[in-house]
Formats: C-alpha cells, structure tokens, sequence
C-alpha cells in the first residue's frame, strides 16, 4: 500500500503544486497549475480525465513495480505515446515535502521524467530533480541521469557547490529515485520515492466491498474496496473513536442506518452486517444498497488514521444519491487537511460544493488532444458565481468553455 505516515496537525503535508504531461495518450502537451488540495475534473466522455487520472496511477506503478511492468499493464509503449507524435512521454510534478527541514517548510522541488523505447524495450531516456535552495540564484539539479548512467548530490540539504556522486544504475530501464532513494544518504530522493509510493488511486467496487474476506485486521482500503470488513475490524480494535466519528458520520448522512458490524465466521472469514432502522437485526453487506455501501467505503477512506499523501478518486457519483455527493465533497475538502485529492466526476452537485479554482474542465481540442481550464479563469464564469450561481447550475446549462458533451 506504500508509504505512510501518522497525522499530525502540526506537521504540513506534501502537495502537489503542478503537473506537466507531454506525450501519455490524448495529453499531447497539458499543465496543471497551482493545483489545490482537492481538485475536480469534469468533462465529456473521452475528454481524458481518466487518462490524467492514470498518470498517477501510472508512475506509482513504476516506483513500485518497475517501468516495465508499468508500460507492460497499459500494453504496448506505443499505445502510451499520443497518437501522431515521437519523441519521449514526459511528467514533470513540482511539489514541496511534507513537514519542516530544519525549522522551515521546504522549497519546491521539480521533478521530470522521460522514458523512450530502444528495441522494443521501455526506457528512462531522462530523470533529474532540482530546486532553488536560496532566494536567489537559478534551480540546479542535485539529481540528473539519462539512460542508468548520472550523478546525484546526497545530504540532507544539497548545495549546488556539493560534491556529485557518479552512480551508474543496473540499466537503462531503473529509476534513479526508486534506486537511490532507498539510502539514507539521499533523504531528498527518499522523500520523493516514499512520496510516491504512498499515492493511493482509488476505484472503489460496490461488488468488491460486499465479498466475504478471511477474518484479520487490515490498515487501508484497497483500491476496490474488497477489504472494507477488515479495515472496519481493524479500526473498531485500534481507533474506536475513528470508527464512531466515520458510523456519526454516515448516520447524518444516512439517517436510518444505525450500525455496522463485522462478524467473525467459524469458517475464518468476516461478514460485514449492516442495521438499519426499525429493524432490530442487521443484514449482510451483499443486501445493502449500493448508495449505502459506497458511502461508507469512502468515509472510512476519508477517515485513515495514517492517510496516503495523495489520494485519486473516480467519478464517486456512481450509485450515490445526487444529495449525497455535496456532502460527500464537504467530507472531502476536510480530509485534505492531511492529504491532496485530485476527483474525477461528471456531476454538478459535486462541484457544487467547490469554488471556482478547485475545478478543471477537459476537452479535446481540433487536433484530438486534451485541453484543461481553470473554471476561474473562464470567461463570464467568476461573474455569475458572484452572481449568485453555482458551479454545477453554470457547467450543465452551458456556461463553461469547456467540460461539456
């Protein structure tokens, strides 16, 4: 599940301040500026919001599993690279670190990745990090390979006046980051790669959460939500006072219900009951509404005592009630206290509960490839919020440049 680490109110966390793309699919050349702590992205079928959110996706895959592995997943490197272009697929994330170093909240850091095809083969064309560690001066880079061969300046704080440390990698094809970013003596890469490596993209099943599991506690939700009698197990057993603001939570939200319980069976598995009122016995998971189940999937998301940094959520809206998404996203913008969320959606109520700057919408301009714009920054758009109209009544009724069918 990655890295993760504990709350602390006092503790700032990472965020993701902006995200270049070049070449992955229908995201041709598009940029993401100043992104928020929660961000919504809303568009037509095939506008790629998707294909945005897969970038997140994509390079957690390559720090955990490998770049190979990563292209391997999606198919060919081909069917990765936009469709009538050369040249390498790019990402570059520029995002400050959670926490403080040395007493201060740190600098932005920048990092790009390139990867190419030789051969048929996947591989790290370039990777560099770099940041402006004063007022003045331009960025450097403290770490800069091509092709498994660079250097990289260790230290807690790299000057540019460092030493660089030559060290080849075992191929073309091996992060820098994933590979020097488990030594110690690189606690800037580290920090990236555990970064990274914790992102959680989350594509919650109403069908997976409602299995049977072998009983056992477990600390986070998987990515289908199969799990969820077990991280309710292990947060009744290790924060009870989690669970009951997560069951206070879904009992505002959904006024009949009253408890959930999971059951250990004599089999070695856990049934997840659910009561409702005036019901005086519970059912099991698999008779619950869908609404029901995913509502409380995603509270208890919401609520991790040990948060992901960065946690993707895709289209929600499936199977909730169209009043339950506001609050769905007022939940949202509370958990982002502690980590940044990026949601894909295509309902107004949604977005209704957002302002202006927290909303991109994507199209496909003329040459088929994706578009985003601010809703701030369209035209019209911040005089009819001032107005008095909401952000869902203005995108369904045509006000947005874009983000439409």
């Amino acid at each position: 599940m990655g890295v993760r680490t504990s709350i602390s109110a006092s503790s700032p966390p990472a965020r993701i301040e902006n995200v270049r793309i070049g070449n992955f699919r229908a995201l041709q050349q598009v940029e993401f500026k100043a992104m928020t702590p929660l961000t919504a992205l809303l568009g037509a079928n095939g506008s790629g919001k998707s294909t945005f959110f897969d970038v997140f996706a994509f390079l957690s895959d390559c720090f955990s599993e490998g770049l190979r592995r990563a292209v391997d997943k999606r198919g060919k490197f081909s069917d990765l690279r936009s469709r009538g272009q050369s040249g390498p697929i790019t990402f570059e994330v520029a995002y400050r670190e959670g926490g403080l170093i040395g007493g201060r909240r740190p600098g932005l850091v920048r990092y790009h990745l390139a990867i190419d095809e030789i051969d048929g083969r996947p591989v790290v064309a370039a990777e560099w990090m770099h940041w402006k560690r004063k007022s003045w001066g331009a960025p450097f880079r403290f770490l800069d390979y091509r092709y498994g061969q660079g250097s990289v300046i260790s230290g807690d704080l790299p000057e540019e006046a460092d030493v660089k440390t030559e060290l080849p990698l075992a191929g073309p094809d091996v992060l820098a980051v994933s590979t020097l970013g488990q030594l110690a003596s690189n606690p800037r890469v580290k920090s990236l790669r555990d970064f990274i490596v914790g992102w959680h993209l989350s594509y919650l099943s109403t069908s997976d959460a409602r299995v049977v599991p072998e009983a056992g506690p477990q600390e986070h939700l998987s990515r289908t939500g199969h799990n969820l009698a077990n991280v309710i197990q292990f947060l009744g057993e290790r924060h009870p006072h989690v669970l009951d603001r997560v069951f206070s939570t879904l009992r505002r939200r959904i006024p009949k219900l009253e408890t959930v319980e999971p059951l250990s069976l004599p089999t070695g598995h856990l049934l997840l009951t659910v009561k409702d009122a005036p019901f005086e016995e519970g059912v099991q998971a698999r008779y619950v509404s869908d609404g029901t189940l995913k509502m409380l999937a995603y509270l208890v998301q919401l609520s991790d005592p040990s948060p992901p940094p960065f946690l993707g959520i895709e289209e929600p809206e499936n199977f909730l009630h169209p009043r339950l998404l506001g609050e769905l996203a007022e939940e949202c913008e509370v958990a982002t206290r502690h980590m940044q969320m990026v949601v894909t959606t295509h309902s107004p109520f949604f977005i209704d509960a957002l302002e202006a700057n927290q909303v991109w919408a994507l199209r496909r301009n003329e040459r088929g490839y994706t578009e985003a714009i601010r809703a701030s920054q369209m035209a019209g758009v911040p005089e009819q919020i001032a107005a008095g109209g909401s952000l869902g009544q203005l995108w369904i009724e045509g006000f947005f440049e874009a983000g439409n069918p």
